[in-house]
């Protein structure tokens, strides 16, 4: 039989090694993929002077544009793959006022743990 000093002993070590990295691996982490997702396909076939119009039909709908008259469409993907880092990429793109096509800007970043926190 075990004893009470053991028993407690057993409670306090598995406390403390809980929060290991090494528990981590095993708990299923499922892929998850927020936002617009921005394929490679996709993003070739964007081009300046392209209209509003067939922006959205090869993107979609921008998740964030501004309500007040600005011409300029955010497209926003958040992935994080099981035990990979968390990556955003975002897509900026900048009509003129006659709705075509003058500016793209993508941007993709990688956090680390620290920066999630």
């Amino acid at each position: 039989m075990i004893s009470y000093q053991t028993l407690i002993t057993m409670l306090i070590a598995l406390t403390i090694t809980s929060g290991c990295s090494i528990s981590d691996k095993l708990v299923y982490h499922p892929d998850l993929i927020q936002g617009n997702y921005l394929s490679h396909n996709n993003l070739v076939k964007i081009r300046i002077g392209m209209t509003q119009e067939q922006v959205r039909s090869i993107l979609g709908t921008p998740q964030v544009s501004d309500p007040f008259g600005s011409n300029i469409w955010y497209y926003v993907c958040r992935q994080k793959i099981r035990y990979r880092p968390l990556q955003q990429q975002t897509l900026k793109l900048v009509f003129n006022h006659q709705g075509i096509l003058t500016n793209v800007n993508n941007q993709r970043i990688i956090f680390t743990h620290r920066e999630i926190g």
